[in-house]
């Protein structure tokens, strides 16, 4: 009678089976090269609306709007779009406070609203706040 574990021809079995070790090995290798496309791209998410306090603003607050049709406006004067970083250097070149203020229309394109950063920063704002409406509770 064969025991378990022993055979009768040469003793104790001392043999690591390998068969399952594959199998999952194979299953994992075919999880992960389905995922793994999907975590190279992005997902698309509605960003929502922020829950902030409401700022005090002084007079000599400089406001950078950014309409959807591409206008650009400081307060309340429109400037060519590529004008934008020799204005604000103009304006902030005698100032000691260089703060500013980046109101966008929420349909705007991501690099636009990027390139306007950009050349807020290139005109030497050492502050650039944005500018958001409170979201409804």
């Amino acid at each position: 009678m064969a025991m378990g574990g022993r055979n009768d021809n040469r003793g104790i079995m001392a043999e690591i089976n390998v068969t399952p070790l594959v199998d999952v090995m194979l299953v994992l290798l075919v999880i992960f090269m389905v995922t793994a496309p999907m975590m190279q791209q992005g997902v698309q998410v509605n960003l929502p609306k922020a829950n902030t306090k409401a700022m005090t603003t002084q007079e000599d607050t400089v406001v950078v709007t950014v309409e959807q049709s591409g206008r650009i406006f400081i307060n309340k004067d429109e400037i060519p779009a590529g004008d934008l970083r020799g204005k604000l250097a103009d304006m902030f070149a005698s100032r000691e406070k260089k703060e500013v203020f980046l109101k966008a229309d929420s349909r705007v394109p991501y690099g636009e609203v990027v390139k306007a950063m950009a050349d807020i920063k290139g005109a030497g704002i050492e502050r650039l706040g944005m500018v958001t409406e409170p979201s409804a509770k």
